[in-house]
């Protein structure tokens, strides 16, 4: 089957955008819409993941037409192999480079014990697996109502088993028994994973609406009838995201039921916009500088972390990161702002030059 230009588009946006959020010159001097909502409320940024995690459905689309001809064991085999992989891509990136530097300005081994288990691509990882899981043997019809029972029920569990807060969220109770607190991300102050095992829940909501409608799209070919209903259906979401919005506050970090569905109404508006540009306009938009990306959105996230995570490592001084110097050089002087954002332009360019290499070289690196 041949590829989805959208697709491609649409995970090549979300790529592109993680590494710009990811990467600036100094955390301290970044551009509100850049960072995400401390706790409640929605930002440009909260919408990222969700959309990779769309994206993700998207693809099972096109995937589950090879399924057919393939006895369940060949299947399930190969699932099971790419959720262990990205898994374990996400859990190493984590602890590399595995030793990190002391008061003394010596090299200690990080322990296991001090390990970060979870994170964004595990959260992806569990998300195909389950999601995968189900697209495979559930229906369209069944697909919706399940969704809505894991959306309901996880408002449920949150609301009877502690509450909204950072610190009394069941999110985080059931993290801190499970995984125990050494192994927790503990960026908020205390030890609270945002891609917790509970919250990871309802975010499998958000591939099963990116593979319905991806499946509904490739259906018969795409249609102005189709790019209306998807309009329709997206503003009726956004409406009951923000009629939710009202008992079940938007939390990226818990992954609200009203998030889902906030999430998924505005991909589904942003899919239909780049399908209008790319199928519909006289004169298409070039998209291919975020295409890039799409096509080896794994490698390239993956790429753009390690090196990330390398140049925050390596010292130029006991005082300063080979990350650091190299902003504080070749960026600061545009000021502080706009220092920080124009090195996170930077390091995401550096990233697409090496996927525009691959991608002329027709390297597609898959799990």
């Amino acid at each position: 089957m041949k590829r989805f230009k959208a697709l491609d588009v649409f995970r090549g946006l979300t790529i592109c955008l993680m590494i710009i959020v990811n990467t600036p010159g100094d955390w301290n001097f970044t551009f509100g819409p850049l960072l995400h909502a401390n706790w409640h409320g929605f930002t440009p940024t909260d919408l990222v993941f969700p959309s990779f995690l769309f994206a993700v459905g998207n693809a099972f689309a096109f995937v589950k037409a090879r399924w057919a001809d393939k006895p369940l064991s060949e299947v399930f085999r190969k699932i099971i192999k790419r959720t262990l992989i990205i898994f374990l891509l996400g859990y190493m990136m984590y602890w590399f480079p595995f030793v990190t530097w002391t008061d003394s300005g010596d090299l200690a081994w990080v322990p296991f014990s001090e390990t970060r288990i979870l994170g964004v691509l595990q959260r992806i990882a569990i998300c195909y697996f389950i999601g995968a899981t189900m697209i495979y043997f559930l229906t369209n019809r069944q697909l919706i109502v399940t969704s809505i029972i894991i959306l309901l029920g996880y408002w449920g569990l949150l609301s009877a088993f502690g509450d909204y807060t950072l610190e009394g969220n069941l999110v985080r109770t059931l993290d801190r028994l499970i995984l125990g607190d050494s192994h927790l991300y503990g960026g908020d102050g205390i030890p609270f994973d945002p891609e917790g095992l509970l919250s990871t829940l309802p975010a499998i909501c958000n591939v099963i609406a990116g593979y319905l409608v991806g499946k509904f799209v490739i259906q018969g070919g795409i249609s102005y009838e189709k790019l209306a209903k998807m309009l329709m259906i997206a503003s009726g979401l956004l409406a009951v995201a923000y009629f939710w919005d009202l008992s079940f506050p938007f939390n990226k970090k818990l992954w609200t039921s009203s998030f889902v569905i906030l999430t998924i109404g505005l991909d589904i508006m942003a899919l239909s916009i780049l399908i209008y540009a790319i199928e519909f306009l006289k004169k298409p938009i070039n998209f291919n500088f975020f295409e890039v990306f799409g096509k080896n959105s794994l490698f390239i996230y993956l790429l753009s972390e390690y090196l990330a995570i390398t140049l925050l490592f390596v010292r130029v001084d006991e005082n300063q990161s080979l990350y650091n110097y190299i902003y504080q050089k070749g960026f600061s002087w545009f000021g502080p702002y706009y220092g920080s954002f124009v090195f996170a332009l930077a390091f995401m360019m550096f990233c697409w030059l090496i996927g525009l290499w691959l991608d002329k070289k027709k390297i597609y690196i898959k799990v």
